[in-house]
């Protein structure tokens, strides 16, 4: 049998290794998925070490080991997508405390734990691993074994490392995209919900479409968002996913034990719960009953003082990613400007009410003074006149054209009072009501007047005011401006106008409605 001389085998070992690293490299640079890199690297890791088997893990923050791609038979023992403790002493475990590449050349007699364990019955006598470095940080590692007695050849971990940078270089380039695009979505969402905010929509609503969002943002089952009560008891206010049927809008839970509600309400802080088997509390047993593992929350914060919390939650066995917390406040913050904007128009709107009851109530007051006070002063002085008049001794011709002179101007004074009293509230309106304060307006209009009243009973002050105050208003302009030849009221124009004014005390600014005819 003819051999190469040392010198040609290792210049052919070093062009087919060079051959291997390109093909890798061209995978890479298309911008293939990483399992498509995973799965070619580690068949050329079979074909140009003497192994019989090859896997590629990825190291979890939970100090397990996953592993995401294999070759020969190292998928019947270590099966993509299994999951492993780094217990005990094993080659998966050393490149993991080391961050180093590593050699075990007598697996029977060094390795223990799970991972040494399943490694001897696949029949391992010695293998090599090599890390997987990402940006500085550990990722994984690439794992080749071999069956036979003899070691593997020196040297083998350090030509298995050369494959590492580009399968780091694929996962980066993988990341990098997958940032980009989360990136992209993210801002897209919280455009969404910012456009809902600007506008004014209801909080109700907010709450709904954020939830939504987040739940479609991160990887999830359920999201949910509630208020801290002054009872110290949580009340849901927007769910989504498992969460509506378990924590449905409206309900109120304790904040007791340890739960992310609870947490964040005692802290103030983002939180995150990756193992409920340890928590408690009834809001801990109803997540447990969703089949939750892992959630987080974050506080939202409305001018400087604790609102409530919004969080999330998976049933999946991977744990939610390390920013979750962080792509979380983003929406918190939009929630919160939602609820101070409501809060705002709320308190805007009840200041409204309070003038609108205010100078009602005044004009009630000046009404009264006026009638019961001036113009009763008035009457008993015009009373008096004639009887004064009537002792005039005769030839007194220019006292008693005096006096008739008082009487006409006291006669004005009075006429002018009760005009003011009238302007500023009909007295008629208070006693009778608004069907009669209108008749009245009609009667005393300058432009002829058809009145449609189908209003059959008394309605709250306010209302009774702005109708009769608008009927009146549009009168007049009808009079000065309009040259019309007559006037038509129309009952359901004049509702809208009464429900405007009445809308001061709700939630949410009216818009004023047309002048009526």
């Amino acid at each position: 049998m003819c051999r190469d001389p040392p010198d040609q085998a290792r210049l052919r070992q070093l062009a087919e290794e060079q051959a291997a690293l390109r093909r890798v490299a061209t995978l890479v640079a298309r911008g293939e998925p990483p399992e498509a890199v995973f799965a070619a690297v580690l068949e050329e890791v079979g074909r140009l070490l003497p192994v019989d088997l090859a896997n590629l893990c990825r190291y979890e923050p939970d100090r397990t080991v996953a592993f995401v791609a294999a070759w020969g038979t190292a998928g019947g023992r270590f099966p993509v997508g299994s999951r492993w403790p780094l217990e005990g002493y094993s080659l998966v475990g050393l490149v993991f405390e080391t961050g180093r590449p590593a050699r075990l050349d007598r697996y029977a007699g060094s390795s223990s734990g799970p991972l040494g364990a399943a490694a001897l019955e696949a029949g391992i006598r010695s293998a090599v691993g090599a890390p997987i470095i990402v940006e500085g940080n550990l990722w994984g590692a690439i794992l080749a074994g071999s069956t036979p007695e003899q070691p593997l050849p020196p040297g083998t971990e350090a030509r298995l490392a050369s494959f590492t940078e580009l399968v780091a270089t694929a996962i980066a380039n993988t990341e990098s995209r997958a940032s980009l695009a989360r990136l992209a979505e993210e801002q897209a969402a919280l455009r969404r919900v910012a456009t809902l905010v600007a506008r004014g929509t209801p909080p109700e609503e907010v709450f709904a479409a954020v939830t939504e969002e987040l739940g479609r943002l991160l990887p999830v089952d359920l999201a949910g968002m509630a208020r801290y009560d002054p009872d110290g008891t949580l009340t849901y206010v927007g769910s989504w996913g498992k969460a509506v049927d378990y924590v449905p809008v409206g309900s109120r839970w304790d904040t007791e034990g340890q739960n992310v509600g609870t947490v964040v309400f005692e802290t103030g802080r983002p939180v995150r719960i990756d193992r409920y088997a340890d928590a408690a509390g009834s809001l801990a047993a109803a997540a447990r009953a969703m089949g939750m593992r892992s959630s987080v929350g974050a506080p939202i914060i409305v001018e400087g003082l604790l609102w409530g919390t919004m969080g999330a939650g998976t049933t999946r066995e991977e744990q939610l990613p390390p920013d979750a917390e962080t792509r979380l406040v983003s929406f918190t913050e939009l929630v919160a400007t939602a609820i101070a904007n409501a809060d705002s128009r709320a308190e805007l709107m009840a200041s409204r009410a309070r003038i609108v009851a205010a100078a009602d109530e005044t004009r009630r007051r000046i009404e009264r003074d006026l009638h019961d006070g001036i113009q009763q002063h008035l009457v008993s002085l015009l009373l008096d006149l004639p009887t004064v008049q009537a002792a005039v001794p005769p030839g007194l011709a220019e006292l008693e054209g005096g006096l008739s002179r008082i009487a006409e101007r006291v006669t004005g004074v009075l006429d002018h009072a009760r005009e003011l009293s009238h302007g500023i509230h009909p007295a008629i309106l208070s006693e009778r009501g608004l069907q009669a304060a209108l008749r009245a307006l009609a009667r005393r209009s300058a432009v002829p007047v058809e009145l449609d009243l189908r209003v059959e009973r008394r309605l709250p002050d306010p209302v009774e005011v702005a109708a009769y105050y608008a009927v009146s208003e549009a009168l007049a302009n009808a009079a000065k401006h309009a040259r019309a030849s007559a006037c038509r009221s129309n009952s359901a124009r004049m509702t809208r106008w009464s429900g405007w004014r009445s809308a001061m005390t709700g939630s949410a600014a009216p818009t004023p409605p047309k002048d009526p005819d």
